[in-house]
């Protein structure tokens, strides 16, 4: 064993079967394997926790209370392990003012130079900032945008109040707030809205207590109340709070019945009109933030100031960083909400590629997604910056460019779940390429253009889109066949397919990247929607309720709550969680597990993988068909009662395709469904497309992978690059065609990627 290699022994996190292994320092090791084969479980779970767990400790125990408690990974040992900075897929957290600027801090260095050069002097760099109170406009409050609600959503005027005319859930007939205009005596509570008088209608809607008089309101009145319009009612309760706390479990209606627009004071820029009037060249610092970051970067460099030198170099070289791993379109005002995981995680880079340090380890996951071809060897570049540097950098990654650059590999499987957990190979990139692996196998293939692509049947119009940067594309998507976008990273792939082509079609399915959204006693089987299906089975022979069979309701063990652990919280240390000795893990009350469907407990049933429950579930004419889909797109290695949370990004996209593949005459929109996906799993998905098409409905992919790309029985490739500089529709027509478009980035790639073998790379 080296010295200067990272040594594990014996992990066996989730699902790694007493894994030992050296990693070399001061390289860049690249970790491979489908998804669900231990990867993160080694990477993310194992060492990762460990050094931050370490690192913690070496903090007072006042300071550790307030970090995040990482448990010790399950692993014999490890050693060598240096400071961990991990770079994930994880959407930055934030709300509606938190922006690219206030996340990278290069808005936080333009607030120092604009209160240094600007001019006029309007105030330190404090005031330049949106959330500052002598800074933010106080019309939208430093949000850029003012809210309304739209009336004709709010109201259904063909009603009255007792049939339930104002539309909005809280308001609903019989609930309290219902009870205010209708107790309120002010109104006929059987008269239709649309037949109200003026004063009627701006009663309903507008007055307050000083401007009614309430004489004769009903014994149901609420004596202490003082009357308010619905408007205002509605605005004091919802719209001056913070977004995420919006309407709760009623937030999509009250999406669909509120209309966002520019705030017209400030123009979207966010400060008042006396922080704006501050400029430099004639820009204010809200002119700045609105640029692309190239664009801002050229502006930014014709400032020479003497005083503003060390600012205007910090900025630039911020802003430098950012271009080179291809963000160059973003600009510094767009809300972080609004960014992909492939961007956040990007974003998060920027703040590490101008340090100074040495001796740590950098960990990325998947940092090619989201990426163009054309821009992943800037990617490259930079994780060989970090390297260099003299940092070690572990990388789970199936994009084969960037696997091509390790200096060592480690290929997990051989399957996943509990197929995998082992390491199968390692070693450099000549070994890989000669193994019997699935990553092995999959350098030996050659790809081509689909030979026979299918043809439309009709056509989805698409005229004068110019949503976001579309420059009034006019396109037509065919119908009953697959579609590819595609384009560099913020050409206006999703533009067009997740903003215009849903709000003209509206009934299409989308199937994007966004987080499965459960507990952490959500499962497969629950999420699924076959759990309630099967107590009702276990109920029924059994003759009991079918609550028993819940572990969030009456089957619950009483001392875990049904977790089926016990978590001790140490304050400052590290939290102990231990599995609980009334139930054994099993989540169960031992009466309950007494009962049987076919000999199995309810426990025993959740055990069962995903392809042992095809067989027990065999006769069952709604839980097989389910089970059949998460077959069919590669999880039949999953438990029914794995938690949502264990999942990778690549199970939680297969297993939200699986729920949502109807029969036929459907518009499918998909956001890079290759993400998280090992490259031999790409042609399994590929028959689920074809299967989609032959039931007669419509595919349009947003992706940059080539394999799928060259698949396609049509491509529309927008650009010609990002932002400002693209928009435009630069290709569309049949794969075989777009390599001999020389304008267009996906074709030259894609010409590259049919004319040789990958082994040849």
């Amino acid at each position: 064993m080296k010295a200067e290699n990272i040594i594990i022994i014996g992990a066996r996190e989730n699902n790694l079967k007493n894994v030992s292994l050296e990693i070399p320092k001061n390289k860049i090791t690249v970790f491979t394997g489908v998804s669900g084969s231990g990867k993160s479980s080694l990477v993310f779970d194992t060492i990762a926790a460990e050094s931050q767990r370490q690192l913690n400790e070496t903090f007072p125990a006042f300071i550790r209370h307030r970090l995040p408690h990482y448990g010790q990974p399950d692993a014999e040992s490890l050693r060598n392990l240096s400071p961990a900075i991990i770079i994930e897929q994880k959407r930055i957290g934030g709300n509606a003012r938190s922006t690219v600027g206030t996340a990278t801090d290069i808005y936080t260095l333009l607030r120092l130079l604009f209160s240094r050069v600007g001019n006029p002097f309007v105030g330190y760099s404090d005031v330049f900032s949106f959330n500052h109170p002598n800074g933010m406009c106080t019309k939208c409050k430093g949000l850029g945008n003012v809210t309304a609600v739209d009336l004709e959503l709010l109201f259904d005027k063909s009603k009255s109040l007792n049939e339930g005319a104002i539309l909005f859930p809280t308001f609903a007939s019989g609930s309290a707030r219902w009870k205010r205009y209708t107790c309120s005596g002010l109104f006929d509570n059987d008269k239709k809205l649309i037949n109200y008088t003026k004063e009627e209608w701006y009663n309903l809607l507008y007055a307050n207590h000083d401007e009614v008089e309430l004489r004769n309101p009903l014994p149901c009145w609420f004596a202490s109340t003082k009357y308010e319009g619905v408007i205002p009612k509605f605005e004091r309760t919802y719209l001056t709070r913070e977004t995420k706390d919006l309407a709760g479990k009623h937030k999509s209606t009250f999406d669909r019945i509120l209309t966002k627009s520019v705030c017209p004071d400030c123009e979207g820029g966010r400060l008042n009109k006396k922080i704006l009037s501050c400029k430099i060249d004639g820009n204010s610092i809200a002119d700045f933030a609105k640029m692309d970051i190239s664009e801002l970067k050229k502006a930014v460099g014709k400032i020479k100031e003497i005083q503003s030198r060390t600012m205007v170099a910090a900025i630039i070289d911020r802003l430098n960083h950012m271009i080179d791993i291809g963000l160059g379109y973003l600009f510094l005002a767009r809300e972080i909400s609004s960014l992909s995981g492939g961007e956040s995680q990007r974003i998060k880079m920027v703040k590490h590629l101008g340090s100074s340090l040495t001796g740590m380890t950098y960990i990325f996951d998947e940092p090619s997604i989201g990426l163009h071809p054309r821009d992943v060897h800037q990617l490259n570049d930079l994780l060989c910056l970090l390297r260099d540097k003299g940092n070690t950098v572990l990388v789970v990654e199936h994009d084969t460019d960037v696997i091509a650059i390790a200096d060592h590999l480690v290929d997990m499987g051989p399957k996943a779940g509990i197929l995998g957990g082992e390491i199968v190979y390692e070693g450099p990139l000549e070994g890989l390429r000669k193994a019997n692996t699935l990553t092995g196998k999959f350098w030996k293939l050659q790809r081509k253009i689909k030979e026979n692509p299918k043809i439309a049947i009709d056509y989805l119009e698409i005229k004068n889109a110019s949503l976001h940067n579309l420059k009034n594309l006019n396109v037509k998507i065919p119908k009953g066949v697959m579609t590819v976008i595609t384009g560099v990273a913020g050409s206006g792939k999703s533009s067009l397919a997740n903003g215009v082509v849903t709000k003209l079609y509206p009934e299409s399915i989308v199937i994007n990247q966004s987080a499965i959204i459960g507990s952490k006693r959500s499962n497969t089987a629950t999420y699924s929607g076959i759990f309630d299906i099967i107590r009702e089975l276990f109920a029924a022979e059994n003759k009991v309720s079918s609550s028993l069979f819940s572990s969030n309701s009456d089957g619950a063990c009483p001392v875990c709550k049904g977790l089926g652990e016990i978590t001790l919280d140490l304050a400052f240390m590290d939290p102990i969680t231990t599995i609980c000795e009334e139930c054994n893990g099993q989540r169960f009350r031992k009466e309950v597990l007494k009962y049987k469907l076919k000999s199995k407990n309810i426990y025993e049933v959740l055990k069962l993988t995903v392809v042992e429950a095809l067989d027990f579930f065999i006769s069952s004419q709604t839980i097989y068909p389910i089970l059949k889909k998460l077959d069919e797109v590669g999880l039949e290695y999953l438990t029914l009662g794995q938690p949502l949370s264990s999942l990778s990004g690549g199970e939680r996209q297969r297993i939200k395709l699986a729920l949502n593949m109807e029969n036929k005459g459907q518009i499918y929109i998909m956001d890079e469904p290759t993400t998280g996906l090992h490259m031999s799993d790409v042609d399994r998905l590929l028959k689920i497309f074809n299967k989609i098409i032959d039931q007669g409905s419509t595919l349009i992919i947003i992706e940059h992978n080539l394999a799928i790309i060259s698949q396609a029985d049509y491509i529309i490739d927008i650009g010609p690059d990002a932002g400002k500089n693209g928009g435009e529709i630069v290709f569309s027509g049949l794969p075989k065609d777009i390599i001999h478009c020389k304008t267009s980035n996906t074709g030259q790639y894609l010409k590259k990627y049919i004319s040789f073998s990958i082994s040849a790379r």
